[in-house]
């Protein structure tokens, strides 16, 4: 083997070693909600069959898979509409095809009048897509007898209510779930400040610009956090036992957005950190001392999110980082430093909103901390 196809090989293999472990990481995630679904999906069947005696259930366990085996945002209030929209396509198709047969106009005349019933049930677009899904479904089969039309209607609803069930009493635990999401999502956010403080402190382009891409790959991260609140708190409603996590889980909703602009701010300021090495502007050392300030201040947010009863630690950082920063403006005052210290000052201000404060005393906070801190 030639060295040049060896070192091919090499880079294959590498490239290969993160996907697979990506992949890994996602069955970690997900084979508590493939194990529930599995088993809710053969307890359909078994009810179905068993203690209805019917004689081949399998919409039992489809309404089942439809219902729960959804992406974590579609849990919850979600899953009672796709479980309404499986009935009422196989209830709505069934008796189409039990009067007219199969065929071209009966699909079209079936689509049809399942989604108008989902849409005059007052349905959302999920519950209307669902019922045509499942009308299209029952539409291309044989027509049953009317004994047999009855049994997959009462089936959808057995499935549909065996998954509702199945996640009212969900394992998933809303904090755990939350953390899982936005404690990597901070230590990035961390990391990035940190990339752009050295980038500006080395003056080099490369640096400033790979800070600059891994900023812009934090959005995903953000909406996957957004969704894991939004599920903990659907989970939270439905099931009593994890209503002791409410508090928390409303913490965290409160740090969400001011998070949200952390990150878009801090895209802003790699972007113009960017520049200035390219432009080749004097930026201060209090300038990048205050933006590892701001790293330090998003690993303390991390811990005091995690349960530590200390926010101290993340004000004390913060207010650092805005005093450094308008400090380096008594240094100099071109328009790269400007620009950089006013987005320290903002990502300051969403970093004392992610504690609960409100926008007045997060502002007042900022504002004076030159005044009051002895930089």
């Amino acid at each position: 083997m030639s060295s040049t196809t060896a070192q091919h090989s090499g880079r294959k293999r590498e490239r290969l070693r993160p996907l697979a472990a990506n992949r890994l990481a996602a069955l970690r995630f997900t084979w508590l909600r493939i194990v529930q679904v599995s088993l809710a999906a053969g307890l359909a069947w078994l009810v179905a069959a068993q203690v209805l005696g019917h004689e081949t259930p399998f919409f039992a366990p489809i309404a089942v898979v439809l219902v729960l085996g959804l992406a974590i945002e579609r849990r919850g209030r979600r899953a009672y509409e796709v479980a309404l929209g499986v009935a009422i396509g196989i209830g709505v198709a069934d008796l189409i095809v039990l009067l007219t047969g199969t065929g071209t106009w009966q699909v079209v005349l079936v689509i049809g009048l399942a989604m108008a019933a989902a849409v005059l049930s007052g349905g959302s677009v999920m519950l209307v897509n669902q019922a045509a899904v499942s009308a299209v479904l029952v539409a291309t089969l044989p027509a049953p007898d009317v004994a047999a039309s009855m049994d997959r209607f009462v089936d959808a609803l057995v499935g549909g209510t065996i998954a509702l069930g199945a996640n009212a009493v969900t394992p998933i635990e809303p904090v755990r779930l939350v953390r899982r999401h936005l404690q990597p999502l901070l230590l990035r956010l961390s990391g990035t400040l940190i990339d752009v403080a050295d980038a500006l402190n080395l003056g080099n382009h490369e640096q400033a610009a790979a800070a600059l891409e891994r900023a812009r790959g934090l959005d995903p991260a953000v909406r996957e956090m957004k969704i894991a609140i939004e599920a903990s708190q659907e989970t939270i409603s439905l099931s009593p036992l994890r209503r002791r996590s409410r508090g928390r889980v409303e913490q965290f909703a409160t740090a969400a957005e001011p998070i949200d602009f952390m990150i878009r701010s801090t895209r802003v300021l790699a972007r113009n950190a960017l520049r200035a090495v390219d432009l080749e502007d004097h930026v201060p050392e209090l300038v990048t001392e205050s933006i590892r300030d701001l790293a330090t201040a998003v690993h303390s947010l991390d811990q005091y999110l995690a349960g530590s009863p200390r926010q101290s630690a993340t004000v004390e950082a913060t207010l650092r980082a805005a005093a450094r920063s308008t400090a380096a403006l008594e240094e100099t005052s071109n328009l790269s430093v400007s620009v950089i210290v006013s987005q320290v000052r903002t990502t300051a201000t969403d970093l004392l909103l992610s504690l609960g404060m409100s926008q007045d005393e997060a502002v007042d906070e900022v504002r004076s901390a030159r005044r009051r801190l002895d930089i």
